[in-house]
């Protein structure tokens, strides 16, 4: 087998131990959550999660940064596609809230299982959720500046519309009546009324 094949395996199987421990960390939580029920999952041995990571909070760790990765490029990206505070604050909220309804189990383990990482990958992790939150409060800062939001407290705004968004991924299910189409466009709309939009 080639170098390349035995690379591309490993990244297979290193993928199949993330979303195991994903729907595991969903299931069970953290702590209820044990390396053999990652590996079976995975159709591994237990030992082979070790072959491929440090350990089960590195799984964790792994899949709480990409998350928080994800949302900060999705924010950013949004706060950049218009100079009308109004319109990439209803693009931010849409975005954020269709991906945490689409990928609402990830979205669940990312923001419900912090408080199981290590120290240094904890201070990691919410320095990457300091820059979500500012950039969202900048945002609402500049809508106020330009007289196009009336909101008292910006900071407390932007914490209010990242609750409403990290929080679809704890009670969205797939098959309900809503889709996340649906409820991005609701929450966007509402977003607006939270930063007083005129």
């Amino acid at each position: 087998m080639t170098d390349s094949a035995e690379q591309s395996r490993a990244d297979a199987t290193r993928a199949r131990l993330l979303e195991a421990a994903v729907t595991a960390f969903a299931e069970r939580g953290f702590h209820g959550t044990t390396t053999r029920d990652i590996a079976a999952a995975a159709g591994l041995s237990p030992a082979a999660l070790y072959v491929h990571h440090k350990s089960k909070e590195e799984l964790l760790y792994l899949i709480s940064r990409s998350g928080h990765e994800h949302v900060l490029r999705l924010v950013r990206e949004a706060v950049a596609s218009s100079a009308d505070p109004a319109t990439a604050l209803r693009r931010v909220v849409h975005d954020f809230v269709v991906s945490h309804a689409r990928d609402h189990t990830t979205t669940r383990v990312v923001n419900y299982e912090l408080a199981a990482l290590s120290p240094a990958h904890l201070a990691e992790i919410r320095e990457i959720r300091h820059r979500i939150e500012q950039a969202i409060r900048q945002l609402v800062e500049a809508g106020v500046s330009a007289g196009v939001f009336e909101t008292p407290d910006p900071r407390m705004a932007a914490a209010a519309l990242l609750s409403l968004g990290v929080d679809v991924g704890r009670w969205y299910r797939d098959g309900g009546d809503l889709v996340p189409e649906y409820i991005a466009a609701r929450y966007a709309e509402m977003a607006l009324r939270i930063v007083g939009a005129r």
